[in-house]
This record gives C-alpha cells, sequence and structure tokens, in this order.
C-alpha cells in the first residue's frame, strides 16, 4: 500500500472490500480498471488511500469508522449495479510490518477480516441476503458494533431492494447532482425524481448516511 503510515496504539478504522461474484464477471481487466476508478472517489479522507492488494480485493483506513462507512457507501454506489461489492470494517491498533513496502498487520486489520468473513456468511442467508457492509471493533472501546451493525443491516436491506434506476438516482443524488439533471438523464420528470426518492427510500439512505458518517 503506497504512502503508508507508521501508527502508535492508538485504534483507526480499516477498510476490506471484495466484488462478489468475480469469477463470474465476463471482462476481468474491465473490472479491475472500473475499481481502481472507483478507489479514487473514497480517498479524500483516507489514512492509507483505498487501494487493490490481490485479485479483486482491495483495502484502505480511515481516521474514524463513520468515514470508513461512508467511503464503503461511495465504493459501492460508484460500482452499481454491475458490480456488487461487500465490505468488512475493523477498529483497532494497526502497524506497519516493514515501512518500505507498506505492509501492515495488527488487531485492526483482524477485525476487518472477521467482518467481511461475516459479510459473506450473512449473505448465505435468505434473510440476510442484502447485507454488504459489517463492522468489528478489537478495541474496549470505540464504537458499540452491535448498534453499528443493526443500522448497517437496515441501510444495506435498503439499498439491496432498490431497482437499477434508483440506485443511479440515489448516486446521483448523494452527488449533489439537481433533480431536473437526474430527470432528464433518466427520461422522467422532476416530480418522478421526488416521488422515487421519497417512496424508494433514497431520501432516508442520504439521511442515515449522514448520520452514519458521524461515527468516531
Amino acid at each position: 500500500m503506497a504512502e503508508s503510515k507508521q501508527y502508535a496504539s492508538s485504534p483507526i478504522a480499516t477498510l476490506l472490500g471484495d466484488v462478489v461474484d468475480s469469477r463470474h464477471h465476463p471482462d476481468r481487466r474491465q473490472l479491475h480498471q472500473r475499481i481502481q476508478a472507483a478507489l479514487e472517489t473514497a480517498a479524500d479522507s483516507a489514512l492509507d488511500r483505498p487501494s487493490v492488494t490481490v485479485g479483486d480485493e482491495f483495502q484502505g483506513s480511515y481516521p474514524s469508522v463513520g468515514q470508513a462507512i461512508d467511503a464503503a457507501l461511495t465504493l459501492r454506489l460508484a460500482l452499481a449495479p454491475a458490480i456488487d461489492v461487500r465490505f468488512g470494517i475493523g477498529w483497532g491498533p494497526v502497524s506497519v510490518l516493514e515501512p518500505g513496502s507498506g505492509i501492515q498487520d495488527g488487531p485492526g486489520w483482524w477485525a476487518a477480516r472477521e467482518a467481511i468473513e461475516a459479510t459473506a456468511a450473512s449473505q448465505q442467508q435468505h434473510g440476510l441476503r442484502h447485507v454488504r457492509t459489517t463492522f468489528r471493533n478489537a478495541t474496549d472501546s470505540g464504537p458499540d458494533p452491535h448498534a453499528v451493525n443493526a443500522a448497517l443491516m437496515c441501510r444495506d436491506h435498503l439499498l439491496g431492494s432498490l431497482d437499477e434506476r434508483a440506485v443511479r438516482l440515489l448516486a446521483g443524488l448523494r452527488a449533489g447532482l439537481p433533480k431536473k439533471e437526474l430527470a432528464m438523464t433518466e427520461g422522467i420528470s422532476a416530480s418522478a425524481v421526488s416521488q422515487r426518492a421519497g417512496g424508494d427510500g433514497l431520501d432516508l439512505i442520504l439521511l442515515a448516511a449522514r448520520e452514519l458518517a458521524h461515527i468516531r
């Protein structure tokens, strides 16, 4: 990972991401290019810029759990609906094993690995099939994983229930695009965009995203 920093014992938020069913993607080169481009959209607040590690897996780190959750949503919307991704977010101390290469280790990354494995396991259960993000805390302080995961499960269920147009509208609204512009792109009226924003829960998802981003 480029430009890695040496961390003390203070915990940070770690983010692991993985493409769902990537082996079935028809064009692996294009998949990699799409992921690389999406990672740039989630780099602004990162301690370590998110980057591909091996295959279709990527990782990055952030000052707070809320910022990691926000980055995960940014990445998910940047890749949707063509590419489905799952995430694991950890909270804990991290150390750099090799400053030259930036190889990292520590409870923060172990927690993120446990979290993404939990996400994959949840997807195998019918009632939890829309879950795409899980949080684990490797410390005795910091955010309560039960509360955070309850919010993430509900948000992910809403996201997973959207059709492709609703996902595009959500991404546009989150990017701050005017409803008139979104309406023209989709070939619908501005009032139809407003109706979908309310009826499909897009406004609720955006509000939840703002609240989740404040988690320290």
